[in-house]
């Protein structure tokens, strides 16, 4: 599935479907997402002056209940634009704005039976793909704080779980260990190491499950794909100020999105890079970004949730690593993969970010309490 297979009188039926504003003048690919196709569609207003929207074909491929992914995408938004406005905020710009369709829903399924959706464009802002400044990441773990910070007293459990099991990391465990018993093309003598990296820390594996069972950590709306260029950022300030792809947003736990951050965004180094002696936990950036986040979620996460936020970070990475590992000995049918290997340089980045936290782990704990607000 991609926009290869789509012509233009798709795009534009789609794009015809929605109640947009003018007269529709066009519709190129726009970013550089890789799940779904997305578009930003122009139409001309009566005074002269353009807008634009963003149209999205949703992969179903990946996401099989369109219909429950939208009405989570639907109901988040919706309660994100009224705390907004209630707070003085501009909804227009701070969350994301589904456009319904000419009969009223907030989907549309074309004559081919692919479902798509609009969303206003937020004009006037930018995303990173990588981390360029420790201004930056200061600004996303804000953005993503306030998300948290904002749907705090959402009801989780009534979002649909849109990927089951997405951050279960017992069940992410089980699953690597179902990989490396079958071993079917006979890769794991190849990463002996990495496999006992993994092994050595299967009770890692069940702390954040185990404290969610004694309700410790409480179920929240969460995000699950909380990379940098999720945040759009405003051009003229360089503040996040609008959380976007929505698709994964279900019940999870704060640590899972905190964590995610931290995998992604606290080192330089890309996340296949082949020279281990590149890969590197960078403590600095890893306060820059707690400072960030405990300054707007603070006040909205409970005790357990914050002394465990050093954990939430390992255990994303060490998930991730896994994952990438399991893929391996699976014969890379999850991810996409570019050369011989590429999902063991990956498992190995991972694995070395998860021993330089460990190495790390008082500096952690004591970054942490600098900036928690109940000590």
């Amino acid at each position: 599935m991609g926009d290869r297979d789509l012509t233009r009188e798709n795009i534009l039926e789609a794009a015809g479907s929605f109640e947009l504003e003018g007269r529709l003048t066009d519709a190129k690919p726009y970013g550089g997402g890789h799940i779904n196709d997305t578009f930003a569609v122009v139409c001309d207003r009566e005074d002269g002056s353009i807008k634009r929207y963003i149209l999205q074909r949703i992969n179903t491929n990946v996401f099989k209940k369109p219909v429950e992914l939208m009405e989570n995408v639907a109901a988040i938004t919706q309660y994100l634009g009224k705390i907004i406005k209630k707070n003085g905020g501009d909804p227009m710009r701070e969350t994301l704005n589904l456009i319904p369709t000419k009969d009223g829903r907030n989907w549309y399924v074309d004559s081919k039976g692919e479902y798509w959706r609009c969303y206003h464009f937020v004009e006037d802002t930018v995303t990173y793909n990588q981390v360029k400044s420790k201004e930056d990441f200061y600004h996303s773990a804000k953005a993503f704080g306030k998300f948290q910070m904002l749907l705090a007293d959402y009801p989780a459990e009534t979002l649909h779980e849109t990927i089951p099991n997405f951050h279960n990391t017992v069940d992410r465990f089980e699953k690597f260990k179902e990989a490396l018993e079958k071993d079917i093309l006979n890769r794991a003598k190849y990463v002996a190491d990495e496999i006992e990296f993994v092994l050595k820390r299967e009770e890692d594996t069940h702390k954040l499950i185990n404290l969610q069972k004694a309700g410790k950590l409480p179920l929240r709306v969460t995000h699950n794909d909380t990379k940098m260029n999720n945040v759009l950022i405003d051009k003229h300030t360089g503040e996040g100020i609008c959380v976007i792809d929505l698709d994964t947003v279900m019940p999870g736990l704060s640590l899972y999105d905190y964590g995610d951050s931290i995998r992604f965004g606290a080192t330089y180094a890309a996340e296949d890079e082949r020279d281990l002696s590149k890969v590197n936990f960078e403590l600095e950036l890893f306060e820059v970004y707690t400072k960030g986040y405990l300054e707007v979620a603070g006040d909205v996460l409970n005790s357990y949730e914050i002394e465990n936020l050093p954990m939430g970070a390992k255990l994303m990475t060490l998930e991730c690593g896994m994952r990438f590992l399991t893929d391996y000995l699976s014969g890379d049918t999850y991810f996409k993969i570019h050369r011989e290997g590429h999902n063991v340089d990956r498992c190995r980045t991972q694995f070395k970010l998860v021993s330089d936290m460990e190495a790390s782990w008082e500096d952690m704990i004591r970054i942490v309490k600098k900036y928690a607000k109940w000590v």
